[in-house]
């Protein structure tokens, strides 16, 4: 069963992206050919090395801009010439590790997947070949008045925004444990509404480590909340349906068209905020949901559900007897694997998006089904994600229409592996060890805090809104 993925174990975590600072930053050789001629080998001429203007604008500007721009998320910019042409060398060596643009996943022996995804941020072999040669040729800039047609770069933020929803009260993370808080927020909401995109913008992310958006039916979490309007709570949810999600490097979400997320009349929403202290006391005051409404009630209604982290747990290497889910101390290629029954009641859905979530230990992820009453392949694999990082994580929508989106079904078999690295080699063990004042790996087990782990697949579904 699911031979397709229950191969060999993933590959190695890549060194820390540019934004970490461990990858190359040699400088940039100069040149006086900037406008796209090269010099005579003596065996005739050479082909003239690409240039900004002509070959190198349409991927830097098309992958990469939509973060690396004045004011974006990444803390250089890339979006003009002036700017990319001395990072041209960090550029080619960050595509070649695979440390950017930071989308994981990825077909590899192991996993075709069979459905596009969009924004797809993967640069092709060539792409990086014509990157380093730019770098290589001194990065010329060729004819600003003849340029090539530069795509727009994907948006990292949402471009209509109806509501905003604002933590009411600040709260101050300290001490060495992590913290969980349920902050209560009131939408307003007269009647019955529907939720086409959201977006987390995180208050101090220097201490939040993820966030959960819940939707409160009967806004009961009001009373839970008080004055302060949050109360503590654990990581593991909160009451009412899951309709968001945050971790470092998401993006907002989008439904598909005539599909939503509802909310009902009267809802509070529920901001699920887990805390990581990071040595030093720090606030957060100002996290909020950013919310695009829909205008009228969509066809079918959106669904997030979280499995794994333990569930259908299977026996696997390193394991002292029966299934543990333990990662130990020292191991570089270390997997948790499950196998989980979808229960036999739920009807045939489409999946829209899917992701994988793990902590600093997990290097590569992968997703896959078994099928016994969805229509579709007997087995696909449905995500791999070979260069798991947990600074840059997301969800990945499928580029597909509704009716062509890949099917779930009660009875359908979802399997997960994550792979582990709990060695020195593992940047992320590094981090987070020196979080602990440690500088040798322990073993790590499943759990809530940054420095347990978890394997854990984020499903997107969609449901006929038949009510």
């Amino acid at each position: 069963m699911l031979g397709l993925t229950l191969g060999a174990c993933g590959e190695e975590a890549p060194a820390e992206s540019p934004e970490g600072g461990t990858a190359s930053t040699g400088d940039v050789a100069t040149s006086d050919d900037t406008d796209g001629e090269s010099e005579s080998t003596g065996e005739g001429q050479a082909e003239p090395p690409p240039t900004w203007y002509q070959d190198i604008a349409p991927l830097v500007v098309g992958k990469c801009a939509g973060c690396h721009a004045t004011g974006g998320i990444a803390p250089v910019e890339l979006g003009d010439y002036e700017s990319a042409r001395p990072l041209a060398t960090l550029v080619a060596d960050s595509v070649e590790a695979g440390n950017m643009p930071p989308f994981a996943a990825a077909e590899t022996d192991e996993c075709q997947m069979q459905h596009g995804l969009k924004d797809d941020l993967r640069l092709s072999d060539e792409d990086k070949a014509l990157l380093r040669a730019w770098a290589e040729a001194g990065a010329p800039e060729g004819d600003p008045n003849d340029p090539a047609p530069v795509p727009e770069p994907p948006s990292v933020e949402l471009t209509t925004v109806d509501t905003q929803l604002q933590i009411q009260s600040g709260v101050t993370i300290d001490g060495a444990n992590d913290q969980f808080f349920c902050f209560s927020v009131d939408p307003e909401l007269t009647e019955d509404t529907y939720l086409q995109a959201m977006q987390v913008v995180p208050g101090n992310e220097k201490i939040v480590h993820h966030v959960l958006i819940y939707v409160d039916p009967d806004g009961s979490s009001a009373e839970a909340a008080g004055e302060d309007g949050y109360y503590p709570c654990s990581g593991g949810g909160a009451q009412g349906d899951l309709i968001g999600a945050w971790a470092p490097g998401a993006l907002p979400i989008q439904t598909p068209p005539d599909v939503g997320f509802e909310v009902p009349a009267g809802s509070r929403l529920v901001m699920n905020i887990h805390y990581h202290p990071n040595g030093v006391a720090e606030v957060d005051d100002s996290t909020r949901i950013e919310i695009d409404w829909m205008d009228e009630r969509p066809a079918n209604v959106a669904q997030l559900q979280l499995i794994g982290n333990g569930q259908g747990l299977l026996s696997g290497p390193n394991d002292d007897g029966g299934p543990e889910f333990l990662i130990p101390a020292g191991v570089s290629d270390h997997t948790e694997s499950m196998l989980v029954t979808l229960p036999s009641e739920i009807p045939e859905l489409r999946l829209w998006s899917i992701g994988s979530h793990m902590h600093y230990v997990g290097v590569d992820m992968i997703i896959g089904v078994a099928r016994e009453n969805s229509s579709g392949p007997d087995e696909e694999c449905l995500l791999h994600t070979p260069t798991y990082s947990f600074e840059w994580q997301r969800s990945y929508e499928y580029d597909r229409e509704l009716d062509d989106l890949p099917r779930l079904a009660g009875g359908d078999k979802l399997f997960m592996r994550c792979t582990y690295d709990n060695t020195m080699n593992n940047p992320g063990v590094v981090e987070a060890l020196g979080q602990l004042g440690l500088d040798e790996p322990i073993d790590v087990q499943l759990g809530e805090e940054t420095l347990d782990e978890m394997c854990l697949g984020i499903y997107g579904l969609i449901i006929p809104n038949i009510f």
